[in-house]
């Protein structure tokens, strides 16, 4: 399951999201969120919560993938 959409290295052809979609404990607790929101009776705020859950995801997700540039920039002298 991809939630995000996958982003590109200059060479487009490694997922610099596979960090994170590969790993079970992200993944499991994803899961358990959505299986929680399924009990969520108005379709409307439903969909709300999810959003906003996303959009908090997709920041922190921007926020490592900074940190990992930044790490791989100082430790391999790699853009």
């Amino acid at each position: 399951m991809m939630i995000l959409s996958p982003k590109y290295t200059k060479d487009k052809s490694n997922n610099t999201l596979e960090w994170k979609e590969k790993n079970k404990k992200y993944l499991n607790q994803l899961q358990k969120f959505l299986d929680a929101t399924d009990s969520i009776e108005t379709e409307y705020l439903k969909n709300n919560i999810i959003a906003q859950m996303l959009k908090c995801d997709q920041i922190l997700t921007e926020i490592a993938q900074k940190e990992i540039q930044k790490y791989k920039k100082q430790t391999y002298n790699i853009e």
